[in-house]
């Protein structure tokens, strides 16, 4: 019994496959009728769509290259929808079949659909033709899609109509080197999440960016330091890098990065300058908990305090922030930061001035530099200096004091 029920299935299968071996040579023949016309073509397409049947990618695959033949043929507007409705359906299902020889044919339909060559094209083939490319793995066009975003990023479109239809494209382009998940697609898409399209655009782009690069290091570094990119920009491309799930290493390399553009970039605004601050004191913060892997953190730790202590309107989050990686960080050179900044803050109070920003750092510093540990006589020697002094109140005693004991520890 049940050797004749296998065998049943055997011819069960077999007979559909004979059928749709046969339907498809049906369809073939009357898609590809000399007669035919562009609607009717079209009701082949729709026929096979509708009839749910798969495995079928050579079939939307010849019939693509011959919708690409008859393009030539188009004289009006009866001709052209019909065509593109057919070119739209054959991108679907060459897309749902993972059909990747179909990938020059489907990048032809792209750049016969581009809206700016075209105004008449909608905007909506050109998107299918691109999503279709990154479902079959058409990464070999990886290089011409990355090129169209960027010039769809350069070209701000403000006509309504016309942004509706080049956004179409836009996320086809995005949806295509999101599949693709290669290096030379990155670029563009972030600069699609920042750029001039509606926010449901950006916000594609955005969630996109986490899966065509794990470890986005190369690119973000490179638009951290182009000069050319304002802050808003810098700072976006430095918490993208934080959002992604690269290597603490590659972290804390950008983070160095992002704190010496936060000092390199050179503006007036207002704006910008908060941006910059708010850049800074998140990588100061990162290189706190990821550590050092860029000795050039030190010279920078150093302008972060040092720049806002001379000012007459400092910024005592970025003080401190720096002063709370000096004491995690724990380094000579950490060490020796510190130092520094004690002995100028000893200078002042035996020389002035001394009011109650010099007062306010001097409580922070003391517990940072006990936080490290060292055994540096140096250090132990000015503490002790300072807490034996009668240049000092009797609570910066006590600072001194447990800053030493703290040391000792």
């Amino acid at each position: 019994m049940k050797r004749l029920l296998i065998i049943f299935l055997f011819c069960s299968v077999g007979m559909a496959v004979f059928a749709q071996s046969a339907n498809m040579s049906y369809y073939n023949n009357e898609y590809m009728r000399p007669g035919g016309t562009f609607n009717d073509r079209l009701l082949v397409l729709e026929s096979v769509r509708d009839a749910g049947m798969t495995g079928i990618g050579e079939f939307y695959h010849e019939a693509l290259k011959f919708l690409i033949l008859k393009i030539p043929d188009i004289r009006t507007h009866e001709d052209r929808e019909p065509t593109v409705n057919a070119a739209r359906i054959l991108c679907q299902e060459l897309g749902a079949e993972s059909y990747s020889a179909a990938a020059p044919e489907l990048w032809q339909i792209a750049i016969f659909s581009d809206v700016v060559r075209d105004a008449a094209n909608e905007g909506l083939l050109m998107q299918d033709a691109l999503v279709a490319l990154g479902q079959v793995d058409g990464r070999d066009f990886v290089t011409h899609i990355a090129l169209r975003l960027d010039n769809f990023n350069t070209d701000v479109v403000s006509d309504v109509e016309t942004r509706r239809r080049v956004q179409r494209g836009v996320v086809g382009c995005i949806s295509a080197l999101e599949a693709f998940q290669e290096l030379e697609g990155y670029n563009p898409v972030f600069f699609a999440s920042v750029g001039w399209y509606d926010p449901a655009i950006r916000t594609i782009a955005r969630l996109a960016l986490p899966n065509i690069l794990e470890d986005p290091e190369p690119i973000i570094s490179e638009i951290i330091r182009n000069p050319g990119n304002n802050p808003s920009i810098k700072f976006t491309a430095w918490e993208e890098m934080l959002f992604s799930s690269a290597p603490d290493a590659s972290k804390a390399r950008v983070a160095a990065i992002a704190l010496a553009a936060g000092w390199s970039y050179s503006t007036n605004d207002p704006s910008f300058q908060r941006i910059l601050r708010e850049m800074r004191i998140s990588a100061i913060e990162t290189i706190r908990i990821l550590g050092v892997e860029d000795d050039s953190v030190y010279a920078n730790l150093e302008r972060s305090y040092s720049n806002n202590f001379i000012s007459s309107t400092p910024f005592y989050d970025e003080i401190l922030a720096t002063l709370n990686a000096l004491s995690v960080i724990r380094t000579d050179e950490a060490v020796d930061i510190l130092f520094r900044f004690l002995a100028e803050l000893h200078l002042r109070r035996q020389l002035g001035p001394w009011g109650n920003k010099e007062r306010q750092v001097f409580q922070w510093i003391l517990p940072s530099i006990g936080a490290t540990k060292t055994q540096s006589e140096e250090v132990r020697h000015l503490l002790t200096t300072i807490q034996r002094s009668q240049d000092y109140t009797g609570t910066e005693h006590v600072w001194a004091r447990d800053a030493l004991r703290e040391l000792d520890s």
